[in-house]
């Protein structure tokens, strides 16, 4: 066991560093998944002379997602480079908070940048860049957020305190999507009246988050404290630290395969957990028949189910290790994705039913997934594993969109597409068995 507490774990300080996990949501719920990416991709970035209802129009929507995938392909790709170099940087100045308050600082930034993104075709190359700048920025911030968990809580309290802060991100989603379906967002009561010309109603939307952000990111930057640098850790350049992760991976090859299986198998289930949630909504849409109201009221009750089933699996982390929480949450996923599919086409209940059964496995399986990385890290060494962890995950990251498509392609019905996101998690499920666990395990 290497967990070792590097500074009083105090119930402020968790608070603290949970509430960045709050204000992540509004990039996470708000940004890439319900309501930014969702207007990108809408009707009015078509050029206007693409006559609508034609299947000129149908290939012009497709080539917007599509080119939204290209980017976010592009944003992985730049965060698999730089996290583990910035994780080793991290570790050997001890500086978490700055990498935390930099990422936090253009996220926020492209944020009220999108509030300049008219829904007119020419924007919507602008808007993508700026989605993608905001992901690289938010997992450059998560490698440092993350490495700061050692920093806030104890061998006895880690998994709760990995599960807090999910949960704390979910329930900050709820709360904020609810304000913006009742305020602005088209096909809610949109109470504040804005008008929805060039899309003023979502580019507003992006503003309250920006705020919303900045503002749950002080308390992290105030509460916790940095750490003492880790002891026969050089700051290296960027070749010599590009040389270092080559050498720690061969290195975790040869002595340390249970961790370096463990970061295989989690980046392919993480995948898929991602799936879960990237998906969800263009399924809910495609295949069941949801409104976007409906999808956002979903997402709302999504994120409610998730938070909550995330807080609970803390305590069963501690007790029994996060090994049976993944392997408990991966099993029931497969089994409701299947059921999800099999159910297709029973209308929108099955999919309430089913999908919010979904959401009962996501978060605990990312919370422990998160525990048990840092219960297996060695100790001053947490931040580069972090690093390690994002890199593995984005790697990782063409195989659901891949298998979502190819499963649609080779069949031609949309459902199928879930049996592709199925298929990554049993994948994982399967590397994941081997690995030894840690703590209670």
């Amino acid at each position: 066991m290497t967990v070792v507490a590097q500074a009083p774990a105090t119930r402020r300080r968790v608070l603290a560093w949970a509430a960045w996990d709050w204000g992540g949501a509004a990039f996470n719920a708000v940004i890439t998944t319900f309501v930014f990416t969702v207007y990108l991709t809408g009707d009015r970035f078509v050029d206007a002379a693409v006559p609508r209802g034609t299947a000129a129009f149908t290939v012009a929507k497709s080539s917007l997602s599509s080119g939204l995938g290209l980017g976010l392909a592009i944003a992985g790709l730049v965060v698999a480079v730089l996290a583990p170099v910035l994780g080793q940087r991290a570790d050997a100045t001890g500086r978490r908070r700055r990498g935390v308050a930099l990422g936090t600082v253009v996220v926020v930034v492209a944020m009220l940048a999108m509030s300049f993104v008219v829904a007119a075709p020419p924007f919507f190359v602008p808007g993508v860049v700026l989605v993608c700048v905001g992901t690289v920025a938010y997992e450059i911030a998560t490698v440092n957020y993350n490495a700061m968990l050692l920093t806030i809580s104890t061998p006895r309290t880690i998994g709760r305190v990995s599960a807090f802060g999910w949960a704390s991100g979910y329930l900050g989603g709820i709360l904020l999507l609810l304000i913006l379906y009742v305020t602005l967002i088209p096909q809610g009561p949109q109470l504040l009246g804005v008008p929805d010309d060039g899309g003023l109603d979502i580019r507003i939307c992006a503003v309250i988050c920006a705020v919303w952000t900045a503002v749950f990111a002080i308390p992290v930057l105030l509460a916790v404290p940095d750490v003492p640098p880790a002891p026969g850790l050089p700051r290296r350049g960027v070749l010599a630290a590009y040389r270092k992760l080559g050498a720690d991976i061969a290195g975790l090859w040869r002595d340390d395969r249970n961790l370096l299986g463990f970061l295989v198998a989690s980046a392919v289930f993480r995948d898929g957990l991602t799936g879960v949630f990237t998906f969800g909504a263009v399924i809910a849409s495609t295949v069941f028949g949801f409104t976007f109201g409906q999808v956002l009221i979903f997402g709302v009750a999504a994120n409610v189910v998730a938070g909550v089933s995330t807080l609970l699996s803390g305590r069963f982390d501690d007790r029994f290790g996060p090994k049976p929480v993944i392997l408990v949450s991966l099993v029931g996923l497969v089994a409701a994705g299947v059921a999800v599919f099999l159910a297709h086409g029973a209308g929108t209940t099955a999919f309430w039913i089913g999908g919010l059964v979904l959401c009962c496995f996501v978060g605990p399986a990312q919370s422990a997934s998160r525990s048990l990385l840092a219960r297996l890290a060695p100790v001053s060494r947490e931040g580069e594993l972090f690093g390690l962890y994002a890199t593995t995950g984005r790697v990782a990251t063409f195989l659901a969109p891949a298998l979502f498509a190819l499963f649609i392609q080779l069949t031609g019905d949309q459902a199928s597409g879930i049996l592709g996101i199925v298929l990554v998690l049993a994948v994982g499920l399967v590397l994941l068995v081997p690995v030894r666990g840690a703590g209670a395990d």
